[in-house]
C-alpha cells in the first residue's frame, strides 16, 4: 500500500519543479521566428543588448545552433533601484534544418538587436533525359 501511495504522491509532488525547469528554459531562450520561400529559409532571433562578438552560430549534422551571452553591465553609483526585469546570461537555441539546405552558403546579419540567418536551399537534382527501359522477351 505504501508503495502505491509513494508512486501516486511523488510524480505530483515533482510536477511543479518540472514545469519550473521548462519555464526557466523558455525564459533563457531568445524569441525567434522562421519562414521560407523558394530560395531560402530565414530564421530571425531577437537579441536586444547582445553584441555580435558575443554570438556563435554553428551547423553540425543538420542542426543549426545559436549560442551567446548577454553580459551584465550596470553602474550603481548613487542610483536607487526599485526593480529590474532585464535578463542577462548565456543562451542557446537550436534548429533542425531540412534536407534541402546548402550548409556551406548560410549567412547571418545583425541589425537593431535582431539576428537574421539566411539558409539557402539547394537546387533540386533533376536527371536530364530520363532513363530508357528495355523490354526483354520472356
Amino acid at each position: 500500500m505504501l508503495d502505491r501511495l509513494q508512486r501516486g504522491f511523488w510524480p505530483s509532488f515533482y510536477e511543479p519543479f518540472r514545469q519550473l525547469t521548462e519555464r526557466v528554459s523558455e525564459w533563457l531562450s531568445p524569441a525567434s521566428e522562421a519562414s521560407s520561400n523558394d530560395e531560402a529559409y530565414t530564421i530571425r532571433i531577437e537579441l536586444p543588448g547582445v553584441e555580435e562578438k558575443d554570438v556563435d552560430i554553428s551547423v553540425e549534422n543538420g542542426l543549426l545552433t545559436v549560442k551567446g551571452e548577454k553580459r551584465f553591465e550596470r553602474e550603481d553609483k548613487g542610483d536607487t533601484w526599485y526593480f529590474s526585469e532585464r535578463q542577462y546570461g548565456a543562451f542557446a537555441r537550436s534548429f533542425r534544418l531540412p534536407d534541402d539546405v546548402d550548409e556551406d552558403a548560410i549567412k547571418a546579419t545583425m541589425k537593431d538587436g535582431v539576428l537574421t540567418i539566411t539558409v539557402p536551399r539547394r537546387a533540386p537534382q533533376v536527371e536530364e533525359g530520363g532513363k530508357r527501359i528495355q523490354i526483354s522477351r520472356g
